[in-house]
C-alpha cells in the first residue's frame, strides 16, 4: 500500500494572507480543523454559508440533481434557472436576471447593462460609473475600478475611463456627480462590508434614489453580501421605504457556499441586453441553480428572516456592553442585522489570532474593523458563546498591552 504524498500550500498563488488553520468538516456554526480542533464560525466564508455548514435541504439538493444533469450550455432552456428567477423576481423589483458564478461576475454584468441602457437610450456619452470610497465590489478589472481602492488598482496599468469616486457621507460631491452630464449610474453596497461595516441610512438612501430618478441615472446596489437576509430583511435596502434599485448584484448566501451569482435588472434597466452581448459558461448550470433554489426558499423562510433580526439585536446589544467594558479594545459597533463590525483600537489582525486562540473565528475589514457574518440561523445560545469569546480576547487584548 503506497502513501499519498504530503501535500504543501507552496504551489498555491500566494496572493491570500491566509490564518494558519486547515479547515476539515463543518456543521451548522461549527468548523474542525484537520487535527480535531472545533471553532465557533462567525465568518461563514465571508456571509457565504448564510445558512450554516451543510445545511441538510442544500445536500440533498445538490445530491438530487448530481445524480441528473450537472452541466449544459445556455443555447438551451435550463428549466432551473427559470425557477429561481421566478423567485428572485417574486421578491424584488427585478423583471429578469442574469446567473453567474460570482458576486465579481454579477458586479460585471451590471457595470455592462447600465451602460448598454444608456447607448440603448441615445446616450451614449453618459459612461460615468459612480462609487464611493471604501467600497469593495470584487476583483475583476471592472469591479475594481468601480471601487477605486489603491491598494487593488495600483499595479494593473491605467485606470479604466468612466469610473468616478466620492467620499462616503459627502453628500455634495455625491449630487453634482449625479447631475453631471456623463453620469451613467451609481453604485453602492447599501451596508458596506470589507469597508468597514458602515451602513447607509435608510434616509440617505431614499434621497441617493431620488436624486439618480431625477437626473436619468441608473441605480446600482451591490447587494453581494447585505443581500439574501443578512440584515435581518431578504434585501437590506427593504429597510428603506423608497429606494428600490434599477440593477442590483447577489451572491455569495445566493448558494449556500455552491458558486452561485445573480445580476437582477428592471426590464427598462435591461433594454440594451440584447442576444450576444453577454454570456456565461457556467454560469445558471443545474447544479448551481438546484442549490440556489433551495437556498433561497430556506432564506425566505420568514422564521429564518426573524431569527436573524433577533439574534441580531441580541448581538448589538451584548457588543455595545463589551464596548462599554472594553473601550481600550474596542471604539465603535457599526453594521444592520448581522453584518456586525467591531472598530478596534489593537491591529484587527492581531485580533483575529486572539480570537482563534478563544476557537473563534472573525472576518477582518477596513478601517481596522473585525467583522462577524454568522449563519443566520445561529442561536442565541451560540450567540451567547460567541460574545463570550469575545471578552475572552478582549481580556487577551487587555493582557498583552499591559505585559
Amino acid at each position: 500500500m503506497t502513501s499519498s504524498p504530503a501535500v504543501s500550500p507552496d504551489h498555491i498563488m500566494g496572493v491570500y494572507n491566509r490564518a494558519p488553520l486547515a479547515v476539515a468538516r463543518g456543521e451548522g456554526v461549527r468548523l474542525w480543523d484537520e487535527n480535531g480542533q472545533e471553532y465557533l464560525d462567525c465568518v461563514a466564508g465571508i456571509a457565504t454559508t448564510g445558512l450554516g455548514h451543510c445545511h441538510p435541504a442544500l445536500v440533498a439538493a445538490l445530491k438530487d440533481q448530481g445524480e441528473k444533469l450537472w452541466h449544459v450550455s445556455n443555447i438551451f432552456r435550463i428549466p432551473g434557472q427559470e425557477a429561481l428567477a421566478k423567485r428572485l423576481t417574486d421578491a424584488s423589483f427585478a423583471d429578469v436576471v442574469f446567473f453567474t458564478n460570482s458576486g465579481t461576475e454579477a458586479i460585471e454584468c451590471a457595470l455592462k447593462t447600465a451602460r448598454k441602457y444608456q447607448t440603448a437610450v441615445g446616450k451614449p456619452e453618459r459612461i460615468d460609473i459612480i462609487g464611493f470610497d471604501g467600497s469593495f465590489h470584487g476583483r475583476s478589472y471592472g469591479a475594481i475600478n468601480a471601487a477605486g481602492n489603491p491598494n487593488y488598482v495600483e499595479g494593473f496599468g491605467p485606470r479604466l475611463p468612466g469610473y468616478v469616486q466620492v467620499t462616503w457621507g459627502d453628500k455634495e460631491a455625491l449630487k453634482a456627480a449625479i447631475e453631471a452630464p456623463s453620469a451613467c449610474a451609481v453604485i453602492i453596497e447599501p451596508v458596506q462590508g470589507e469597508g468597514g461595516a458602515r451602513a447607509m441610512s435608510e434616509a440617505d438612501l431614499e434621497e441617493l434614489r431620488g436624486w439618480t430618478r431625477d437626473n436619468g441615472v441608473l441605480l446600482i446596489y451591490d447587494e453581494v453580501q447585505s443581500g439574501m437576509g443578512r440584515t435581518g430583511k431578504l434585501w437590506a435596502h427593504e429597510w428603506a421605504n423608497d429606494a428600490a434599485p434599477d440593477i442590483m448584484a447577489v451572491a455569495k448566501a445566493l448558494g449556500g457556499g455552491f458558486p452561485v451569482g445573480a445580476c437582477l435588472a428592471s426590464a427598462e434597466a435591461a433594454r440594451g441586453m440584447t442576444v450576444g452581448v453577454h454570456g456565461s459558461t457556467f454560469g445558471g448550470n443545474p447544479l448551481a441553480m438546484a442549490v440556489g433554489v433551495a437556498a433561497f426558499d430556506e432564506i425566505n423562510k420568514p422564521e429564518t428572516l426573524e431569527n436573524a433580526r433577533t439574534v441580531a439585536g441580541y448581538f448589538t446589544q451584548q457588543l455595545s456592553g463589551l464596548r462599554d467594558r472594553y473601550p481600550d479594545v474596542i471604539v465603535d459597533v457599526r453594521g444592520k442585522g448581522l453584518l456586525i463590525g467591531l472598530k478596534l483600537i489593537p491591529n484587527n489582525r492581531d485580533f483575529m489570532a486572539m480570537a482563534r486562540d478563544q476557537h473563534l473565528l472573525v472576518a477582518g475589514g477596513g478601517d481596522n474593523c473585525v467583522r462577524l457574518l454568522p449563519s443566520l440561523l445561529i442561536t442565541q445560545d451560540e450567540a451567547r458563546e460567541a460574545i463570550a469569546k469575545l471578552e475572552q480576547t478582549c481580556e487577551a487584548v487587555r493582557k498583552k498591552a499591559a505585559a
